[in-house]
Formats: C-alpha cells, sequence, structure tokens
C-alpha cells in the first residue's frame, strides 16, 4: 500500500478484477462510461459534506473504496449550503446552521444547469472535485437548504430530489459522461433513472425498448425494510415539479399509471425503472416487505453494505491485520484468514487499544459531555459505547431500565458508559425521551461520574468511540435494522460487540459475538445486562479476550470488508 491507502501499481488493481474473474471489467468501465452513484446524503465532513446518518457515511466509504482499486466511479449528490448542529447541555439544547462553501473544500465549478417548476426554471451551480480515478458530482443553489430541510413528502423534499436527478444527470452529460450502470442508493434518487429514460426516448428511441434499457442498466438500492413507511407524493405536487422536466408525453403517460388515489410512492416507480434491485444485509433482502404495482412481492439480492477500513480502522490495527496476512492488500480477507485470525494475541489486543484510548481522548479533548465538563477516559477503565442515531428502534433507553443494576455494573468493573447520536429534527417524542434520560443521569451521583452523552454527534466521535471503546452496544429491534455499519468499525477495532441478531450482525450467527436474545422486552434487558458482565469479565482474561475477539474477526471480516461489497456489486452488475 502507499502512503495514501492506494494500490502500488495498476498491475495490483488488474489482479484485483482477475481474482473476481471480471478481467473484462476495463472494457465495461471507463473514464467516459463510469459507475455512477446517486444519493441524497454523503457523510465526508473532510470534504464539506456532512450527511445524516449511516446512508451518507456507506455513500463515502463506497467512493473512497471505488478509488482504491482505481475503478471509474461518479458520486452524484447535492452540495447543502447549509449544515445543522446541534448540543446538549445542562438539559437544554440548542440547535443552529453553519453555512458551508465548495470553494473552501477543493471543489471548483464547471457550470450551471437548470431544473424547472410550473413556477419557473430554477439555476443550479454544477461543482466537481476530482479524486484519483472517482469524482463527486454536485448540484446546488443557495436555497436548496440543509439535508432532508422539510416534511418528509413536502415540496422543497421533492424539489430537492428532482433536482438532484435531473440536474446531477445534466452534469453528468456536462462533463462528457454516459453511465455505464446507475446506481440509485435509495427510492429518492429515482428521477435519476427518469431523467436517463426521458432522454433516450427524446433522442429517438423507442419507449418500451428505452424502458427495457433503462432497467437493465440501473440498480436499486433499498435501505428501508418496509414499504409502507415511506412518503408519498401528490399529482399536484408531480405537475409542479416533475413533468416540467420531462420532454416525453409517453414518460408523463407512464407515469400517471403510478398513482393510487392521486398519490405516488416513488418505490413503486423505483421498482419498474431498475430491474437490479440489491438489499443491504442477507437478512434485509430477506424480509424487505416491498411489493411491485401489481402487487407482488419484489425480491433483493443481498450485497451487505462494508466499510472503508482504511479510514475508520486505526492503522495501526491495520499494520497488524497485514502482518498477520488477515488482510490482503485489496482490503480482502486472506486466503488463509480463518488461520491467520488464530495468531493474533491478547497482548496485541491490550497494545492496539490502548493507543486507541490515548487516540479517542485526543479525538475528544474539544469536545464536552452534557456538562460542559472535559472527556476524558483513564487509562486502566472499561469504555461502553453507544453511538447511533437516536431513534426510537435503535432503543437507546434500554440500557437504562433497571437503573441499579447498570450502577452495579459500571462501578464493579472501573466502566463509563458514553452515548451519542442525534435525534432528527421533528422527532419530539425521542427528543423528550433524550431529555428524560439526561435528567434521571444528572440525578444520580453514581450515574453523572460515569455515564457521558457527547452531543452534535459526527464522523470524529464515531472514530473516536471505535478507536478507544472495549465493548459496542448495538441493540435495535429485530427486523427494524437494514444493515447497520458501526459494529464493523468497532469489531475491527478490536472491540467486543454486545448485539442483537439484526441487520447485518445477523449475516453471522449469535455464537460468533455476545447477543442479546429473549422472547419479551424483559428478557432482552436481562440478556443485555448478563452480556454487559460478561464483556467486563472477558476484558479482564486474556483466554477469554482471545477466543472472543478472534471469534468476532473470523466470522465478520468478510462483512466488514469495502473491497468486498464492491466486488459483491461487480459480479452483481456485470
Amino acid at each position: 500500500m502507499n502512503d495514501e491507502g492506494g494500490y502500488k501499481s495498476i498491475e495490483d488493481v488488474e489482479e484485483f478484477y482477475a481474482a473476481i474473474d471480471r478481467k473484462s471489467l476495463t472494457r465495461e468501465l471507463s473514464e467516459e462510461r463510469p459507475y455512477v452513484y446517486f444519493t441524497m446524503e454523503v457523510y465526508d465532513r473532510g470534504n464539506g459534506i456532512a450527511g445524516g446518518g449511516g446512508l451518507g457515511v456507506l455513500a463515502a466509504d463506497t467512493r473512497r473504496v471505488a478509488e482504491q482499486l482505481d475503478a471509474p466511479f461518479v458520486i452524484i449528490t447535492p452540495f447543502y449550503p447549509w449544515e445543522p448542529h446541534q448540543e446538549i447541555y445542562d438539559g437544554k439544547q440548542r440547535e443552529w446552521h453553519e453555512e458551508i462553501h465548495y470553494q473552501d473544500y477543493g471543489f471548483e465549478k464547471i457550470g450551471d444547469t437548470w431544473v424547472q417548476t410550473s413556477m419557473g426554471g430554477v439555476r443550479l451551480d454544477v461543482v466537481q472535485k476530482v479524486l484519483g480515478s472517482t469524482r463527486f458530482l454536485c448540484v446546488t443553489e443557495p436555497n436548496f437548504g440543509e439535508l432532508y430541510s422539510g416534511e418528509s413528502g413536502s415540496d422543497h423534499r421533492l424539489y430537492q430530489e428532482v433536482s438532484l436527478g435531473f440536474g446531477g444527470y445534466q452534469a453528468l452529460k456536462m462533463v462528457g459522461m454516459k453511465p455505464a450502470i446507475i446506481q440509485l442508493n435509495e427510492v429518492a434518487t429515482f428521477f435519476a433513472a427518469l431523467a436517463r429514460l426521458d432522454e433516450l426516448v427524446d433522442a429517438g428511441m423507442d419507449f418500451y425498448e428505452a424502458v427495457v434499457y433503462v432497467r437493465k442498466h440501473t440498480l436499486y438500492t433499498n435501505h428501508t425494510l418496509v414499504q409502507a413507511a415511506e412518503a408519498s407524493f401528490t399529482a399536484d405536487q408531480f405537475e409542479k415539479y416533475v413533468y416540467p422536466n420531462l420532454r416525453s408525453e409517453a414518460i408523463i403517460r407512464w407515469m400517471k399509471d403510478k398513482f393510487i388515489d392521486n398519490r405516488i410512492k416513488l418505490s413503486n416507480a423505483t421498482l419498474e425503472i431498475a430491474e437490479l434491485r440489491s438489499g443491504v444485509s442477507k437478512l434485509h433482502a430477506r424480509v424487505a416487505n416491498y411489493h411491485d404495482i401489481n402487487g407482488e412481492r419484489v425480491k433483493f439480492r443481498a450485497v451487505t453494505n462494508g466499510i472503508d477500513m482504511s479510514t475508520w480502522i486505526m492503522p495501526e490495527i491495520m499494520d497488524c491485520y497485514r502482518e498477520h496476512e488477515v488482510i490482503d492488500k485489496f482490503g480482502l480477507p486472506g486466503e488463509s484468514y480463518l488461520d491467520k485470525v488464530e495468531t493474533i494475541t491478547a497482548a496485541e489486543i491490550r497494545e492496539m487499544k490502548a493507543m486507541g484510548r490515548t487516540k479517542m481522548n485526543s479525538m475528544l479533548s474539544q469536545r464536552r459531555d452534557q456538562y460542559r465538563r472535559e472527556i476524558h477516559f483513564p487509562d486502566g477503565s472499561l469504555v461502553f459505547q453507544f453511538k447511533r442515531r437516536f431513534v426510537d428502534y435503535k432503543r437507546p433507553t434500554m440500557p437504562f431500565t433497571d437503573v441499579e443494576r447498570l450502577k452495579r455494573i459500571l462501578v464493579d468493573n472501573n466502566a463509563f458508559y458514553v452515548f451519542s447520536g442525534k435525534v432528527h429534527a421533528g422527532d419530539a417524542s425521542m427528543y423528550g425521551k433524550l431529555m428524560d434520560l439526561l435528567d434521571l443521569i444528572v440525578k444520580d451521583d453514581v450515574l453523572r461520574e460515569r455515564v457521558i452523552y457527547i452531543s452534535d454527534y459526527d464522523e470524529n466521535v464515531a472514530k473516536a468511540l471505535s478507536f478507544g471503546g472495549n465493548v459496542t452496544i448495538n441493540i435495535p429491534i429485530v427486523g427494524l435494522e437494514a444493515c447497520g455499519t458501526s459494529f464493523m468499525k468497532d469489531i475491527g477495532n478490536l472491540g467486543a460487540l454486545i448485539s442483537t441478531p439484526d441487520g447485518g450482525v445477523a449475516d453471522a450467527t449469535p455464537e460468533n459475538y455476545l447477543p442479546v436474545l429473549g422472547r419479551t422486552y424483559d428478557e432482552e434487558v436481562e440478556s443485555l445486562y448478563t452480556q454487559m458482565e460478561n464483556a467486563a469479565r472477558i476484558w479482564s482474561d486474556d483466554a477469554a479476550l482471545e477466543e472472543l475477539i478472534r471469534k468476532q474477526l473470523a466470522a465478520y471480516l468478510p462483512v466488514c470488508s469495502g473491497a468486498r461489497m464492491f466486488r459483491d456489486y461487480l459480479n452483481y452488475l456485470f
């Protein structure tokens, strides 16, 4: 590997493609015909684009992996001129917005394009940033707003989605590219495929032939388990924001057929325009409850999300993996990685986690807890961490169900419990639960000392906790997490995983981590506390620590690998 995490030579990359039996991929993909990835969000703060959560992190990691593998890859996304922040101190929340400028992050304006509405046209700046074989291609304008501004199903949300689809497709043409494949990262990006269909028909292709062509070259990646939870738009909204951008009357009629009771779910149209469909974990692909417009159950191909290991795993740990030949030069598990994992020792694990604790304290030195205190975790202490969106199905309040039991675990094991995650704007119920939780903590001497909340959750906090935490808590209601990738970062950084068997965790069996199981909520709570006690015991015993960490790595390194994910997509698509 070179200093930037890329490969030593083009021969190495060709070896990667040969290894997956796709030597002709260089003929399928080229600079003029790249892999094109549309997404409403990217979480890549270093490039000035801060997303809302896991979907944005996945998008950023996919681009990084494509760059490392020298794949022609274009990620098309909005550049949001406003970034939301929130902080909570002494039981009070403050929200503010920071204006950001693409010029400050190395983007250059290459032109402008227009999207049409019934009220007139809107001009969009087209900006780009080239990174190796990949590039960001973004559309933006001063009134575009922040990510997910406005209610789901609102006019402004539809305007943002239309701008990304039609404006982003025009931006792709502006740089002289035609997509070899379009990946739609969730249904909000549907309009990119619609723009491509409209271009083909406008150029003279028969409508039905154009539909077939677009279907064969479009991948819809679904991240939501239940179709009923999806927002919908009205026919009037489409008259205002969608149809003015279409030149083909046949396509307008085709779209109008997708409305039921004057409303449309974009998934119905997306399922018809994308023949290739993927879910983001094995469990998700099996249980996602989606039906096409005829009521037929839709099948998804399982391509479990992965992470860019060079970004999320501590460099010293990556060096350790390579020295043990656990991970190869492509970021894939080595041929004999199952045997090699068994050579990792407790001494190495403890040494790496001690380094991670130092890094964590340094990375969090500018942050404050809920009382405006400096954040510092002492050497030798045990850190349980929960870093996820503060949303009901992830059950952030579960560890506080039996406060006395939690306090005993923390005191008896010189442990801290740290949690971080944002409440969605407008989610009054979860905001209330967070305030109640912070109120509970401040009134108890033990909790006030040993439970830490970090507000304004971002990539830096996520990375710090992965580096320095000992035990990660991942307890979504089974059947509601599509994948989740936080647990992958924690496993890769040699942390112990306590989890329900949901999302990507369910790609392996519960024997490979510390499972939270139970038929009722009370049984799950008891299981959680038991596993927290087990985790503390394991961290005090070298043999037990080696056994757990080795089992986790053996089971999950192929799941975590972003290169594996990219390989799986290439195999499916080409």
